[in-house]
């Protein structure tokens, strides 16, 4: 059960010939012979790799890509963005991943715009010719939500705040691509190279990008080739995931769905939330030691301190984000009272407020991707905007937050 991996002048000679001169692997594991095709999402000579290898009659009877579900639908079906239910999205937390998922989309278009080709393209035409030859496609790859969790679970605080700014920093980026996350993307990964180059630099990072991936496109490939009855698999996958497949796909003991599980969870921390408990502590403290030593002028002044500090910076980022009148009033009227509670955001609030009074389009959901790939489109589009009303309101108040807290500490000390 040991990857076949040929060197020299042997293997360059098949690989021309059967792949175009693109790095492969093979792999014999119970009974099913896998064949890793490493492509580079930025590259012609992948894509003619990919139709090549299913041009003729090799004998496949299953083929396998690097794409999860969300990716999937996005390289194939234009209109899924459009039946997105944005409220739900809001509603149940998720806003953060749909910007790394729209930041992923904008990156990808601005590869697209300045090296000629669409991202990916290798994967959606090993997908296109397994349907014209009947074999049945599967998704190996871990869903981009997912993998985005484990990776901030795995940061410290300053970690996630850094990474985050990151992100959304990309979303606004309109510069050309650098030729170093070119030349990466012709060797390694699409996430990796959008997580920049604080992946590479953090190991717990690039474990949650690259390696889990790693373990769990061989345990993804293992139960497939189970569920279909397969004996001779393709997987096309970026390159950069060639090697570390190839070994899982050999060595691994754990049953598939067991490694799959793993992999999939979220780590938790503290069920405790003890920031926010510190923080009631010191606001409700605050105001009852005003009240106790200075009476209602003290206390009061302490309350409308906070108040203002946390609402009126609150409402601020609603309004800079262009935000609905009733969205900035949510935004007030919220921001004093979320902090202390872990499980409301203002942003959330002011954000829900927003697609209600605001609800997008199916024409805003289709030109989102022209939208945001300049800054004023960003506020012309009601779905980016509801975006940047989250997002905006969340800083407004967390500096809010940070200068009513300072206030009401320098006054106990």
């Amino acid at each position: 059960m040991q990857p076949v991996d040929r060197d020299g002048a042997a293997r360059a000679d098949e690989g021309a010939a059967r792949f175009g001169g693109q790095p492969f692997a093979e792999v014999e594991r119970d009974g099913v012979r896998f064949v890793l095709l490493g492509t580079a999402h930025v590259s012609r000579a992948s894509v003619e790799a990919v139709e090549q290898a299913l041009a003729g009659d090799a004998g496949y009877d299953l083929v396998a890509v690097e794409l999860d579900a969300q990716r999937h639908a996005a390289l194939n079906d234009p209109d899924a963005m459009a039946r997105l239910d944005l409220l739900q999205v809001i509603r149940s937390g998720r806003t953060p991943v749909f910007a790394a998922n729209l930041g992923l989309a904008a990156y990808q278009r601005r590869l697209a715009e300045q090296l000629g080709i669409e991202p990916g393209a290798e994967l959606k035409a090993a997908a296109m010719r397994a349907a014209e030859r009947g074999l049945p496609l599967a998704l190996v790859d871990r869903d981009v939500g997912v993998t985005f969790r484990r990776a901030l679970a795995s940061l410290g605080f300053w970690g996630r705040a850094k990474i985050s700014a990151g992100l959304l920093m990309s979303l606004f980026a309109d510069e050309e691509v650098s030729e170093a996350d070119i030349e990466k993307l012709k060797s390694g990964d699409m996430l990796e190279s959008s997580f920049g180059d604080f992946a590479r630099e953090n190991p717990a990072l690039y474990r949650s990008i690259i390696a889990e991936r790693d373990e769990y496109m061989a345990a993804a490939l293992r139960e497939t080739a189970q569920v279909h009855g397969a004996r001779h698999v393709l997987a096309v996958l970026g390159a950069g995931h060639l090697k570390g497949v190839a070994a899982h796909l050999a060595e691994q003991r754990e049953a598939p769905d067991a490694v799959r599980a793993r992999l999939i969870e979220t780590p938790q921390g503290s069920r405790i939330p003890w920031f926010t408990i510190a923080l009631a502590v010191l606001v409700f403290g605050g105001f009852a030691w005003g009240f106790w030593q200075g009476g209602v002028d003290l206390g009061g002044a302490l309350l409308l301190h906070w108040v203002l500090a946390t609402g009126f910076l609150g409402a601020l980022g609603c309004a800079i984000a262009g935000g609905h009148p009733l969205s900035i009033l949510a935004a007030f009227v919220s921001s004093p009272i979320t902090p202390l509670h872990p499980a409301l955001a203002s942003g959330t609030v002011s954000a829900l407020v927003e697609t209600w009074m605001r609800k997008p389009t199916y024409a805003d959901f289709m030109a989102l991707r022209d939208d945001v790939a300049t800054v004023r489109g960003w506020w012309r589009n009601r779905v980016s905007r509801i975006l940047l009303n989250f997002f905006l309101t969340s800083l407004g108040t967390a500096i809010g937050v940070w200068t009513g807290g300072l206030s009401i500490l320098r006054r106990l000390v």
